[in-house]
């Protein structure tokens, strides 16, 4: 089964999208920060087949920091190379995609269409598999 590291602090976003990946057959770990994101994908790194961050979340200190999850991006693509990784946000902003994609996420999504990360997630893995 595909696991999936799922970081968003918003309570019922993470919610949401952990039922939705859920529904789609993949099997997901939450965390609402990047200090416990990492914590995570360090517990389970060989399990963890793909990741999804918020772009906006309390960064390593616990304090709310814009573009923390590019933080966090870095540090679990330092740990687990290639590993795809899928940016959040609420927001459509351009420049962030590129930072994020520079930065080696595979893809970057504005959240709201849940069922449209699901697409995006499952073609990611395809090319992968």
């Amino acid at each position: 089964m595909t696991t999936i590291l799922l970081a968003d602090d918003e309570k019922l976003v993470l919610r949401s999208l952990e039922k939705t990946l859920l529904r789609a057959g993949f099997d997901v770990l939450t965390a609402s920060d990047c200090a416990s994101g990492l914590e995570m994908f360090r517990a389970n790194l060989s399990a963890i087949d793909l990741a999804v961050f918020d772009l906006n979340m309390p960064g390593f200190d616990g304090l709310p920091k814009p573009g923390a999850g590019l933080d966090l991006l870095e540090k679990v693509v330092e740990l687990k190379p290639g590993l795809p990784v899928v940016v959040l946000t609420a927001y459509d902003e351009v420049g962030k995609a590129k930072e994020a994609v520079n930065l080696g996420a595979r893809a970057y999504f504005v959240k709201g269409r849940e069922q449209g990360l699901v697409e995006l997630i499952q073609g990611i893995l395809g090319e992968s598999a």
